[in-house]
């Protein structure tokens, strides 16, 4: 197989893609056919040989576009063709030369005839005069100029036998012209020109917005060379794995790696959409695009350019709009059938009332072409994908990288949400909570020993209490002899004198136990805590209480998910019952799932689902996988430079931090809210000049301004999600 790009120019909705699919699908060796609204490109695949540029071409013109093939593109790297003057500003240059001519001959009827209803295009209908010879050519050239782009795409619908808008508009031009009503087809070439402008507008909005993610990285880097040591400047694009780069600060850093020198605080909200600057230091992951605030750096560069976390957002939001939402759907298989229903309305509007009650011809033809006007399903095909490509652009500028239209729609239906305990709503790193020391030992004592014998040790708890007693200034001494007892603990000579730690488990089996330890223990394993026991052969030395510590947002964010219209928040986790329940109460959730392994936590999502319907899983994309794919949402927390969570989740929030969360729900909500007002709004405008049309009050112009100003207000009302507020 082998895969053809092509720049198609003049693909700016939903029906020059339909229209593009049944032509070039329709070729001989051609498998599929995918299209990127945004670039403006088709990616043809076919059975290799099987089919030439040429003939794919040839096709997209018979669609009523024309395509450039798209040689070299460099992989990973959107591609854009200016296509010259006129393939980028032919639509507009023709549509002003229409509506100047229409304006033109408007005047040029009134100067004449010195009547306003003549030149209203009541002249059309009277015996008194006839149109002006130069009024008819100035709207003859109105007409040609306003359906150049029009006239070519209605033929090959024809051709296809598949009715579309732009022969809806073709035959009402056609017949206003046939009864003389010259005005009125020239107003509706022109004011149909206009709305497809407009719709191109809207997509280029929405294209820019996308755009702009391009500009965050810069296109040169500064980087050291090994040899000598001089400083070059190259393109990204030549800056090879491993380099190191320098950056000075509010530069904004070129390439994605890790700090090899220095410290800043790095602002990486164009990645994360965090707008607290992030204090970074030797070892820590840097992202292209982001901003060097205030110290100078030298990185390692751990991906290329065409690999970047950026270029990857920008790769992944540019094929997210290419999944059609549901909505999205509907509305396409929707048009499908309203518009030939139409049609068959129109021909029945212009047949029927003379045949059978004796109506005037002349009035019931003009009226069925007002119904095609009217008909015209511009506003409602072109209402939902610029609602979902703005949308989609708001959440990547927020740091939320959603994958396809469907699951932008999903996350506004959700009714639960699971959240996996470690690293979501804990920090996913036990750190010591209590020092409890016995028996005339001090705290520091007791962390001194402990660290002794944990320090041979690479288990999560023994690290954190290394960690804690570094923290602290102390140096570690390591144990000798060093002894571990597998799953319960370990021992090792200190000072000459030997201890030992372990579990609760391992102190009841010493028979060291006393009521009162006991009781201080199981207060803190009901809290959610692991306690290890510092002791030697004479007496228990003291016990450290260990924890991963919930988030300090935690709580606030699941009032704020309850508020954003989840009815239900479940806590999922490995660990005891205790500790779930200790954390599920202290962030006020709904109920918990405890000691689940990878399979039962698919099993509680299934169950979830089953009571809810809609349900979200929220982990880090790895450990939670089944659990994630099971969901009607997966959503990856922390995915910034993490390729398995961006590829595995439907949604990435791509910083550290949950509070993503509600606003992903509510932008989710507010992108459904707006599709159902544009769809609604759009078909009840239809429905509002139908029932004008047959009551002879709308006229063809009136019929056409109307779809047109509908098709404006949908555009703007779905825009207003490219300016709304972005997640803080």
């Amino acid at each position: 197989m082998s895969e053809t790009i092509f720049k198609v120019i003049g693909m700016d909705c939903a029906e020059e893609t339909n229209a593009l699919r049944q032509t070039v699908g329709a070729l001989p060796g051609v498998i599929g056919v995918d299209f990127n609204l945004l670039n403006g490109t088709m990616t043809v695949t076919a059975v290799e040989g099987a089919v030439e540029d040429q003939a794919i071409v040839a096709a997209v013109e018979r669609a009523g576009m024309s395509a450039l093939p798209a040689d070299n593109i460099q992989a990973g790297v959107s591609f854009h063709v200016a296509g010259g003057f006129w393939a980028t500003h032919g639509r507009v240059v023709l549509c002003a030369a229409s509506g100047m001519a229409v304006a033109a001959g408007f005047l040029s009827h009134w100067f004449l005839h010195g009547s306003l209803l003549d030149a209203l295009a009541e002249g059309g209908r009277s015996e008194s005069h006839a149109f002006p010879v130069v009024s008819i050519l100035l709207y003859l050239v109105g007409v040609i100029a306003g359906g150049w782009f029009i006239f070519p795409k209605a033929i090959s619908a024809l051709r296809r036998l598949r009715a579309d808008m732009n022969l809806l508009m073709t035959i009402a031009v056609v017949g206003a012209i046939l009864i003389g009503e010259w005005f009125e087809a020239a107003t509706v070439a022109f004011l149909f020109s206009f709305s497809l402008v407009i719709e191109a507008w809207s997509i280029g909005r929405a294209r820019s917005a996308i755009k702009a993610l391009f500009k965050l990285a810069p296109p040169q880097a500064r980087y050291i060379c090994p040899r000598d040591g001089d400083i070059l400047e190259k393109p990204v694009e030549d800056v090879p794995l491993g380099a190191t780069v320098l950056v000075r600060p509010g530069e904004r850093i070129p390439l994605d790696g890790r700090i090899t020198k220095g410290r800043a605080s790095v602002n990486q909200a164009p990645i994360t959409g965090e707008s607290i600057p992030v204090e970074k230091s030797e070892g820590d992951e840097i992202f292209a695009g982001t901003i060097d605030e205030d110290g100078a750096i030298e990185f390692r560069v751990t991906k290329p350019a065409s690999d970047t976390t950026i270029a990857r957002i920008i790769r992944m939001v540019e094929e997210a709009q290419s999944r059609r939402a549901p909505s999205e759907q509907w509305v396409e298989k929707f048009a499908r059938y309203y518009t030939p229903a139409m049609i068959l309305l129109a021909v029945a509007i212009a047949v029927v009332p003379p045949l059978v009650f004796g109506g005037d011809w002349a009035r019931w033809f003009y009226e069925s072409l007002v119904i095609l006007v009217i008909a015209c399903p511009c506003a409602l095909v072109i209402s939902t994908p610029v609602s979902i490509v703005a949308a989609l652009a708001t959440a990547a500028r927020s740091g939320v990288l959603i994958k396809g239209g469907a699951f932008l729609e999903e996350a506004g239906r959700l009714k639960a949400v699971a959240l996996d305990k470690t690293g979501t709503v804990t920090h996913g790193r036990p750190e010591v909570q209590k020092i409890i020391p016995l028996n005339g030992h001090t705290e520091e004592e007791l962390l001194d020993r402990a660290a002794a014998l944990e320090v041979h040790s690479g288990h999560p708890l023994a690290r954190a209490i290394v960690r804690r007693t570094e923290h602290l200034g102390r140096a570690v001494a390591p144990a000798e002899d060093y002894r571990e007892f597998r799953g319960r603990g370990a021992q090792g000579t200190i000072g000459g004198r030997t201890f030992w730690l372990g579990s609760h488990r391992l102190l009841h089996e010493k028979q060291m136990e006393s009521g009162d330890i006991h009781q201080k223990i199981e207060v803190l394993e009901d809290a959610g805590h692991s306690v290890v026991v510092v002791a030697n052969d004479e007496c228990v030395c003291g016990f450290i209480s260990v924890a991963d510590s919930v988030r300090d947002n935690a709580l606030s964010i699941v009032a704020d998910l309850k508020r954003a219209g989840l009815e239900r928040v479940i806590i999922l986790t490995g660990d005891n019952q205790g500790t779930a329940r200790a954390i599920s109460e202290k962030i006020g959730a709904d109920e918990f799932y405890a000691e689940l392994l990878p399979e039962d936590k698919l099993k509680a999502i299934e169950e979830v689902k089953g009571r809810y319907g809609s349900v979200a899983m929220v982990g880090d994309g790895i450990n939670d996988a089944p659990a994630l794919a099971a969901a009607s949402l997966g959503i990856a927390m922390g995915a910034a430079g993490t390729d398995v969570a961006m590829e595995t989740a439907d949604i990435a929030l791509m910083s550290d931090d949950l509070s993503r969360l509600p606003w992903l729900i509510r932008h989710g909500r507010r992108t459904l809210g707006i599709i159902r007002q544009n769809i609604a709004f759009a078909l009840g405008v239809k429905l509002l000049f139908m029932g004008l049309a047959l009551a002879n009050i709308a006229t063809l112009w009136m019929a056409i301004a109307a779809d047109m100003g509908a098709s404006l207000l949908v555009i703007m009302n779905a825009l207003r999600l490219l300016n709304g507020k972005t997640a803080d």
